[in-house]
């Protein structure tokens, strides 16, 4: 018999040939590094002057002016903001057109799925200048830059979690929901008790991962001057304190933060979702088990 193996042990002569790469690979990594150390040196970017404005308030032609409490802190509560309402708006949007496009019924099905393709062919930027200036032309008031920020947000990332949770729910094994009809349930409640929280749970990375695209999509409102964080720090900021490539490298640093702290509160959530599914899969077992006995199965086991 011969079994197949995925993964091989490097042996004596592997084992020092990756040794000796990853040493390589490091020194050469450390001399990429110190070369843009030389070269933000050069131009005296590590100079005390650029940096001075991100640990105190500094006085800039006679005024006062901090980074934080001016710029950065305003246009980060301007950006999650429009991130947060945008995520909910976008989470709404792909669960009802995910389950519109899944519609036993052609006149729902075929234009969710135009709307769903239309607007996850459409770039994000596009929309967003246009609702902001071709908006008042079409609906005949002019849409403050937050809603067109959102709205393009909500439309570009609800498309694709739509398809995210279509596919999450066509994963699901059909035996689940033919089971749940077999007990009466409706069309409705498969989908609401059954269907939809394990294609959630299931497609929980790709939801993070997208809700992740909205947070750093919104620096796309500079272009119709929304004071996100990006506008507020790289064209504000900059211009007052003369220091654009430390700026630009505190505002990586702050979305960096951002979207780890997101991505690690989606795997907590991942992990309890985990124990609490395992736990009513017993508990639903047990009471499917109960109930079968009640309608006759102890006396076809006897």
């Amino acid at each position: 018999m011969s079994a197949s193996v995925l993964y091989d042990h490097p042996g004596p002569r592997a084992r020092t040939r990756n040794r000796v790469l990853s040493v390589v690979f490091g020194l050469l990594l450390l001399a990429g590094l110190y070369g843009i150390y030389r070269a933000f040196d050069s131009t005296e970017q590590w100079t005390w002057q650029k940096w001075q404005p991100f640990f105190e308030t500094v006085t800039v032609n006679g005024q006062t002016a901090n980074f934080w409490t001016d710029y950065a802190l305003p246009g980060l509560l301007a950006t999650l903001q429009a991130a947060a309402i945008a995520m909910l708006l976008a989470l709404a949007f792909g669960l009802v057109f995910s389950v519109a496009r899944l519609s036993e019924h052609r006149w729902i099905r075929v234009p969710a799925g135009v709307v769903v393709e239309f607007f996850r062919a459409v770039p994000v930027l596009l929309m967003i200048f246009f609702l902001s200036y071709g908006g008042f032309w079409v609906f005949g008031t002019l849409i403050p830059p937050f809603w067109s920020v959102v709205i393009g947000l909500t439309l570009y990332n609800g498309s694709v979690l739509a398809e995210a949770f279509r596919a999450g729910i066509r994963a699901v094994p059909k035996g689940q929901s033919e089971a749940a009809y077999s007990l009466g349930l409706t069309k409705g409640q498969v989908m609401r008790m059954i269907l939809i929280p394990q294609a959630a749970r299931s497609m929980l990375p790709v939801i993070v991962s997208q809700l992740v695209v909205v947070l750093k999509d919104t620096a796309l409102g500079f272009i119709i001057s929304y004071p996100e964080l990006m506008l507020e720090g790289s064209s504000k900021s900059s211009a007052v304190f003369a220091n654009p490539v430390p700026t630009f490298m505190v505002l990586a640093l702050i979305y960096i933060v951002i979207n780890a702290t997101l991505t690690l509160i989606a795997h907590l959530l991942e992990r309890r979702a985990n124990r609490l599914g395992v736990t009513n899969t017993a508990t639903k077992a047990t009471a499917a088990t109960t109930a079968a006995s009640g309608l006759g199965g102890g006396a076809l086991g006897a």
